[in-house]
């Protein structure tokens, strides 16, 4: 592999939609060829690396020098790498405003070596940059051991100590549950007639399966708390909603009243449109961070 980076100037001044378009192509030319890097412009200027087997790099640097919206395109890296700095992303990207494009570039030597030797540092701090503020935002903790109040960060290591012990109880609950479907199974298999379930099994079948289920759900839920890479509040959702579920399942609508059906539709419609939303937001958060 190798990682190519250049510098080209803008002949017009690019409009955050113009951008938008400019990305959705290069993401969607990049995914399919399996290029990946960062795209920084300011000052009416681009500076990109560009990732990947060195054919598809170098037919896409091609590509891009074809491109008659830009001028003066000037390669300041061409290296072999061993990983990826980028592989996250198709094509990331950062504006920059004029100010804060003027001030990285101002001051530097003006020969033709130390010119591109500055491009590079110049490159290389805003890649830099950008990785931080990217794993920065992707992290979270909801119970940080870091903190200035020294009594909290002992309450959060006590928390998540509690934690760990109600992750291994709740493997040994799972377990105990797998058991449980297998001898209800049993049980209603073995009545007369035998091997013939009556819809009251089925259901009672289904009841077991789903307490296993949930039983997961919330052992991923409580692990989530030793993460910091996730905000658990899709998978929380997706619990309840599993929840709601199965009592749904179990109701014997003979003896229940119809207000009792119709409010428990409403929380599984309310729910499942929450998960939906959530779902909605992670997708857009991620087309952002590409």
């Amino acid at each position: 592999m190798i990682r190519l980076s250049y510098i080209s100037q803008a002949r017009q001044s690019f409009s955050d939609q113009e951008l938008d378009g400019l990305l959705t192509v290069s993401r969607a030319n990049n995914g399919a060829c399996g290029v990946t890097g960062i795209l920084f412009y300011g000052n009416k200027m681009f500076l990109q690396t560009l990732e990947g087997s060195r054919e598809a790099v170098e037919e896409t640097f091609k590509r891009i020098k074809k491109d008659s919206r830009h001028v003066g395109v000037r390669v300041i890296e061409k290296v072999p790498i061993d990983t990826r700095e980028f592989e996250d992303f198709g094509m990331a990207f950062k504006r920059l405003s004029d100010r804060e494009f003027a001030s990285l570039v101002e001051g530097k030597p003006a020969t033709e070596e130390e010119t591109v030797r500055g491009q590079q540092q110049i490159l290389d701090t805003m890649s830099r940059h950008f990785q931080q503020e990217w794993t920065k935002r992707r992290r979270y903790e909801e119970l940080p051991t870091e903190h200035e109040d020294p009594l909290i960060r002992v309450l959060h290591k006590t928390i998540l100590g509690a934690v760990r012990v109600l992750a291994i109880l709740m493997t040994g609950l799972i377990i105990l549950s797998v058991f449980d479907v297998l001898w209800t199974l049993y049980q209603r298999l073995s009545k007369p007639p035998l091997f013939l379930l009556e819809v009251s099994d089925i259901f009672a079948v289904f009841g077991a399966f789903l307490a296993v289920l949930i039983a997961i759900e919330i052992f991923i839920n409580i692990t989530l708390y030793l993460r910091t890479d996730v905000i658990p509040v899709r998978l929380v959702v997706a619990t309840a909603l599993m929840a709601v579920s199965r009592k749904v399942i179990v109701l014997d609508f003979k003896i229940i009243d119809w207000p009792f059906v119709a409010a428990t539709g409403v929380v599984v419609l309310a729910l499942g449109i929450t998960y939906w939303l959530l779902g909605r937001v992670d997708e857009n958060t991620e087309e952002m961070e590409e």
